[in-house]
């Protein structure tokens, strides 16, 4: 096996000093015409090989290929005008390559999107208060990912292979945390799209990425004022338009109820739009603006859309509170139709779809920003002004839960878990389902202790370790 790697190596190796000697002696104009012809290729080659020898094919000579090939075309400084091209044609080949393809290749291929001078070369920019013209191909990368995923995280078919993919996925977006935070703010909403709303621990680490420019507020200081802080009253970047799963006739009647509640008959007809449609749906995901076929969710809700309409709504609601010079408070987010949208939402839908909704208000609950702010005063107001046991009970359930799985935890959600604990307005410990077993007021309490002790030693742990 060791004669056979070190063969491999030496032949692959040549081929690669080939191709970059003769990209060098084609000059400028075409070099970047040879490495497109020889990237597909050895793409054609591999899926051929993939899908004639199935179980007999050999993954080593390809991700050997390509991971060299990057280093030596990208090891000379160049100016990003010349570099984003060759990127780009990575990417692309990459994209063509993705697991849904070649399950053969899937563990090559997350170690090829995963390398360090991959990453380094795709997401470092200049300036952190721009997204990096490379970011859109990366966020591409990763949806890929999660969607081969996501049959497995639903349904809980995490068999050895897939442990050890998902682990590898794990470790891929905690590098993405640390070095590249501002990139998993900008791309959250698409990929909250593509994981599963049991898949707790992924979720959380996209949502706990803050801008590195900045630092968080201990959630547990008894000065802490969220209002007060001076981020609060600033809007997150976000580099998607989170839109594209809303309907044109169905974004008309909403702007229309938004602005003057007519139609009459929309809150009514609301959850049907909700429904995930029998037949077969298109959309289209991340930045090469292609149509992607339909991801199986599982689900009898779309959830894309239930995720779009939740934050469409809230950003609507802080530009009017905005112009009004108003800010988010039990009070001011009570008016208007916003909120008439998401209590009908809290009411009328089942169990399932309640989740899904209150799942989607969630995954706003990020650094301090005028979305996090708005969302958790949205969820304590359904909380306090509910009508309904069941509801503030799956509330309750949707913020544990998510607080039970390892660090990190969003800084959003834990002031809203700590604000409905601590505010005795809520009432909190006064429900049935918290004290309906001793089992279960021991288990909030644990959480509580738990999360307390650890936090402040937590929180600001990326500052430390750079």
């Amino acid at each position: 096996m060791y004669k056979l790697r070190e063969d491999i190596y030496n032949f692959v190796d040549s081929f690669v000093k080939l191709v970059y000697v003769m990209m060098k002696f084609f000059g400028e104009a075409n070099r970047l015409k040879m490495l497109k012809t020889v990237l597909i290729t050895v793409k054609s080659v591999l899926q051929k090989d993939h899908d004639t020898k199935k179980t007999q094919f050999l993954v080593l000579p390809y991700h050997r290929f390509f991971a060299i090939l990057f280093q030596e075309v990208t090891a000379e400084p160049m100016p990003y005008e010349k570099l984003l091209p060759i990127l780009k044609v990575f990417c692309h080949v990459y994209h063509l390559l993705q697991p849904n393809y070649l399950p053969g290749f899937t563990y090559a291929w997350l170690e090829l999107i995963s390398q360090r001078h991959f990453l380094n070369k795709l997401l470092t920019t200049e300036n952190k208060a721009q997204p990096g013209q490379g970011w859109p191909l990366y966020q591409q990368l990763l949806i890929d990912l999660f969607k081969f995923l996501y049959p497995f995280l639903r349904n809980a078919e995490l068999i050895i292979k897939n442990e050890t993919l998902y682990k590898g996925t794990l470790r891929c977006l905690l590098v993405l945390l640390h070095d590249f935070p501002e990139f998993l703010c900008d791309y959250h909403f698409p990929f909250c799209d593509v994981i599963p709303p049991g898949c707790l621990q992924l979720r959380n680490i996209i949502l706990s990425a803050f801008p590195s420019t900045k630092s968080l507020p201990d959630p547990f200081s008894k000065d802490l004022k969220v209002d007060q802080l001076e981020s609060i009253s600033e809007s997150p970047r976000m580099s998607y338009d989170y839109t594209t799963a809303i309907p044109a006739t169905f974004k008309k009647d909403l702007d229309s109820y938004l602005k003057s509640r007519t139609p009459v008959t929309f809150l009514i007809e609301l959850h049907k739009h909700l429904k995930a449609p029998s037949e077969e749906l298109s959309r289209v995901v991340g930045g090469h603006g292609e149509t992607m076929p339909k991801l199986e969710t599982g689900s009898r809700y779309n959830i894309p859309l239930m995720n779009s309409l939740v934050l469409y709504v809230g950003v609507q609601a802080i530009n009017l509170m905005h112009s009004n010079r108003h800010t988010p408070t039990q009070t001011t987010i009570a008016q208007g139709a916003h909120m008439d949208i998401f209590q009908n939402l809290a009411v009328d839908l089942d169990n399932e779809g309640r989740y899904l909704f209150l799942n989607a208000i969630c995954n706003q609950l990020r650094y301090p920003n005028t979305h996090t702010h708005y969302f958790s005063c949205t969820l304590l107001y359904l909380f306090a002004e509910g009508n309904s046991e069941k509801l503030r009970e799956q509330i309750t359930r949707i913020l544990l839960e998510r607080l039970c799985v390892n660090r990190p935890h969003p800084w959003g959600l834990l002031i809203t878990f700590i604000e409905l604990i601590k505010n005795h307005d809520y009432h909190f410990w006064d429900h049935d389902f918290v004290t309906c077993a001793p089992e279960i007021e021991n288990l909030f309490k644990s959480v509580f202790s738990n999360l307390q002790s650890k936090t402040n030693a937590s929180l600001n742990s990326r500052e430390d370790g750079e």
